[in-house]
């Protein structure tokens, strides 16, 4: 004979006191033109290739726009560079940007 017990148990998560809702699509990027701005501090020129890369095998007809085409965004003329750029990145026909990375 086996005895067994049954025990009350509480979800540590509680009650959700928020609805829940779906995010907003998700903006498709074929076709598109990339920018990476980078502050030439930390293995940009590691990792912005490799996310080049990703990019290009998940979506379609991406062109990109390298960091050496906008200047760094942070050091003695990061003032300047940073007010050129609307005007650069229209120029430019850029879509989007990728601005990284820090350290």
């Amino acid at each position: 004979m086996v005895d067994s017990q049954e025990f009350e148990a509480l979800w540590p998560g509680g009650v959700s006191a928020i609805d829940v809702v779906a995010p907003a699509p998700r903006g498709d990027l074929k076709g598109k033109r990339i920018g990476f701005l980078w502050d030439d501090m930390f293995r940009g020129e590691e990792i912005f290739p490799m996310l080049r890369k990703s990019l290009s095998e998940r979506f379609d007809d991406l062109d990109f726009v390298n960091y050496d085409a906008f200047g760094p965004i942070f050091g003695g003329e990061e003032h300047a560079v940073v007010a050129a750029l609307p005007k650069r990145l229209k120029q430019l026909g850029v879509d989007a940007v990728v601005s990284g990375i820090g350290c």
